[in-house]
């Protein structure tokens, strides 16, 4: 996959190839066989979710709004929810056993309900009146969403192909992978009652190998990525594991997982936050991991002089420029996707120590330091297994014979020289300031016709 390349970095030599082999390939073995021993079997588990509301898409054809009917009178200071939207909305069945049927619905109203316009694609649901089962209310659910994400996403796959070319490919391809993992390993095994660290970190290292090797190619570079970034995984998972219980955390630190508790109750949830620890560190580990052995690597071929401890100092001082940049990444990454929950902290009438110290917050701070440690930790790591790689490689390879011959050196008597004699006039008349004979002039000079590029 690397055909993108206008020139490849030579091939590791057969002893350094042999050690890569005998090192990742056990590896891989041994997490085949761990998914093998963890994959989930008997079908997904049974929920206590409720029955399933038949859902239809539909397309509105009337808007009808109305003034709301008094409410009675509430207490001062308590929050008002919706703003008051009433009416009547005529929605087109699209499809199911009512396909052409035009449907009356109330006007969406609520917190996070939609508005809806003429034209507009929805999602109906049907619900059976408890009074009445002869008889169904409907109702919209959501706007459809499915062409603008498939649009979305085919603009997302062409900017990369067109970027990337043949790597750009082979990325999607292990993005493809990555979601093929987590919906048919990860998610399923944790459901099944497996250790959710256990198959996170299984599943982590399936990832790995397929993006890994899939988009940059078998080469010793990929290997030492592998080797480093499944070096770094088990590291963030035991300094995971020893954060979440020194700072206590059950797990229950978001409304998600309590209300995943409800249906699934045999689910870890503790053990459920050391997977997301995990899964989340991977892809920054990637991209770290590659990068530096790709540094290497790149240093090595433009200046073979270098030594070992010379290549893994200048890697290293690349790696912490890196490292600067990713820790915010990381950091507003968390932030970002917790905006809600910051925000209702900020409204917290509790000391800063307390909001900290929350099972909240503090979820959200332990992963966010987990995973810049074993972030941190990528670095030498991988720094130094591409080095030694690197140099194990410029030591066992034959020296080349097309390289290029050393350039003379001239000699500086004869330079001097040189350029301490005027050239001459060109003309009939003599060169009044000429203090060196004519004919030494001519045998110091060589003659105009000639380059004097190789000598000097």
């Amino acid at each position: 996959m690397a055909a993108d390349h206008t020139h490849s970095a030579p091939s590791a030599p057969p002893r350094v190839r042999r050690i890569l082999v005998m090192t990742v390939v056990p590896l891989f073995v041994a997490t085949m066989l761990a998914a093998a021993l963890l994959w989930p079997r008997g079908g997904s588990p049974q929920t206590d979710g409720g029955a399933d509301v038949p859902r239809y898409p539909g397309t509105v054809t009337q808007v009808v709004s109305e003034p709301c009917p008094p409410t009675p009178s509430v207490p001062e200071g308590t929050p008002r929810v919706g703003d008051g939207r009433c009416g009547t909305v005529d929605v087109r069945v699209d499809d199911g056993p009512t396909a052409g049927k035009q449907v009356r619905t109330p006007v969406p109203d609520g917190p996070g309900a939609p508005r809806v316009e003429v034209g507009d694609e929805v999602i109906l649901v049907e619900l059976a009146d408890p009074t009445d089962p002869t008889t169904s209310n409907w109702n919209i659910a959501e706007h459809q969403r499915g062409t603008p994400m498939v649009w979305l996403a085919v603009v997302f796959a062409a900017a990369i192909v067109a970027f990337g070319r043949w790597r750009g490919l082979a990325a999607l391809a292990g993005l493809a992978a990555s979601f093929a993992i987590l919906l048919t390993f990860v998610l399923p095994g944790i459901g099944a009652g497996r250790s959710p660290l256990l198959v996170a970190v299984v599943g982590a290292a399936l990832i790995m190998f397929v993006v890994l090797y899939l988009t940059h190619g078998v080469t010793a570079q990929t290997s030492v990525a592998v080797l480093g970034t499944l070096g770094s995984l088990v590291l963030t998972g035991v300094l995971a594991t020893i954060a979440t219980a020194a700072t206590h955390l059950t797990g229950f630190g978001s409304e998600d997982a309590t209300t995943l508790s409800m249906f699934q109750g045999d689910v870890d949830l503790h053990g459920l936050l050391l997977a997301g620890i995990i899964i989340g560190s991977l892809g920054v580990l990637d991209d770290v991991t590659v990068t530096q052995a790709a540094t290497v690597t790149e240093l090595a071929n433009a200046n073979p002089g270098l030594t070992r401890l010379q290549l893994y100092r200048a890697a290293t001082r690349v790696g912490r420029a890196h490292i600067a940049s990713t820790v915010n990444t990381i950091v507003l990454a968390y932030a970002g996707a917790s905006l809600p929950l910051l925000l209702l902290l900020t409204a917290d009438a509790r000391p800063i120590g307390q909001i900290l110290t929350s099972e909240f917050l503090a979820q959200e701070i332990v992963r966010s330091a987990v995973a810049t440690l074993g972030l941190i930790a990528a670095v030498p790591l991988t720094t130094g297994l591409a080095a030694v790689v690197a140099a194990a490689g410029r030591s066992d390879a034959p020296p080349s014979t097309d390289a290029p011959s050393p350039r003379p050196q001239p000699d500086r008597t004869e330079a001097l020289a040189a350029l301490s004699s005027p050239r001459t006039t060109g003309s009939d008349e003599p060169d009044r300031t000429r203090t060196t004979p004519p004919s030494e002039a001519t045998d110091r000079w060589p003659e105009s016709n000639r380059s004097t590029d190789t000598a000097w």
